[in-house]
């Protein structure tokens, strides 16, 4: 199988991940072909802990649960082979690069008959268009969160994370696809665009960027908003409303340029050991009293329709509004698309440009 040229930034991300799971719980060593343990990869703050416990109890099936901080992280480690993993939780466009290569199992969907609970309008998507590979989870999208406290002015654009005047005080985020999606969606691009000249132009952009950048971040954009340290940063948007709560003077908005609308899946990669076990986790985790739990816990809407009405009916309007994506933002919004094998290599060579 043919590989993209890696970042050494992600492959130290890598490293650093695949060395906490095996250290995490002394398991990573163990055969996962054994029918009472699976391996879970999900993304952080993704899940209440307690549902796993349940899961556990009810089934009698241990999981084993580690987190990733990108996409391209996931897939390098399985793509670096030795990782045990059952199920994984990437978003869309990693999903159909993985189906486009071979990597996931089919599913066997009449051991999942919680599907029938997952939203029409997250099925039959471009990455999976057949509903073959994959079963929706979370969906949501990018915003701009910002510390009213001190910008005091409403932020409207995406341009604001390019703005000279709050140099040393900006965020970004420390992946190529959504960090690239930003600049593009700024000059006014697709955020799947092939043209070689867009890209190149939104690499200008983030390379005068990094001139007046803090950190570049994932996870850690909770503490540094929170705390103050930094003022403005690109997050998604579901993620607000648990900084919010320790910092009320943070604002969030969708930029007026548009922005991402992921749908996060459960799907199996080949070297399963625990097929049955996991298409029984998928089917749990889609089941409406798992999914609001998921919801209350980490605020991101779940794929589960009767899960996300009960949800939208509890939150403060406020909540709601970052939580569900209204008609006029998603109309604005682009889900992200697999893309040709050379752009992803030149989103790698700029990538690492980019960082270094």
């Amino acid at each position: 199988m043919k590989k993209n040229i890696i970042s050494a930034v992600i492959l130290c991300t890598l490293l650093a991940a695949l060395l906490a799971a095996c250290a995490g719980d002394g398991t990573a060593g163990q055969d996962s072909s054994a029918q009472d343990v699976i391996f879970v990869h999900n993304w952080g703050y993704f899940i209440d802990r307690d549902v796993l416990d349940m899961f556990e109890e009810e089934y009698g099936i241990t999981v084993r649960y580690n987190e990733f901080v990108s996409n391209e992280t996931l897939y390098a480690a399985l793509n670096l082979g030795g990782m045990m993993a059952d199920v994984i939780i990437p978003s869309d466009y990693m999903i159909a690069r993985m189906i486009a290569e071979d990597m996931l199992y089919e599913l066997n969907f009449d051991n999942i008959p919680n599907y029938a609970l997952i939203d029409p309008r997250f099925r039959g998507l471009d990455f999976d268009p057949d509903n073959m590979f994959s079963v929706a989870y979370k969906v949501g999208t990018v915003g701009l969160i910002y510390n009213s406290a001190m910008i005091p002015y409403e932020i409207t654009s995406w341009g604001a994370l390019f703005d000279d005047r709050f140099a040393g005080q900006i965020l970004m985020f420390d992946n190529p696809r959504d960090a690239f999606a930003i600049a593009l969606q700024y000059l006014g691009f697709s955020i799947n665009t092939t043209d070689e000249d867009e890209i190149q132009q939104a690499f200008e952009l983030m390379m005068q960027q990094r001139n007046i950048l803090q950190a570049y971040v994932m996870d850690q954009i909770f503490d540094k908003l929170e705390s103050g340290e930094a003022w403005i940063g690109p997050y998604y948007a579901p993620d607000f409303l648990t900084m919010y709560a320790n910092n009320p003077d943070l604002r969030f908005v969708r930029p007026i340029e548009g922005t991402n609308f992921f749908v996060d899946a459960m799907v199996i990669p080949r070297g399963a050991q625990n097929r049955t076990a996991a298409e029984k986790f998928i089917n749990f985790m889609s089941r409406t009293d798992i999914a609001l739990m998921n919801m209350r816990w980490s605020y991101y809407a779940s794929a589960n329709y009767e899960a996300a009405a009960i949800f939208a009916a509890e939150l403060d309007p406020i909540y709601r509004e970052v939580v569900f994506v209204g008609h006029e933002d998603y109309a604005r919004s682009e889900v992200f698309q697999h893309l040709p094998q050379y752009t992803l290599e030149l989103y790698d060579r700029l990538w690492i440009q980019l960082r270094s």
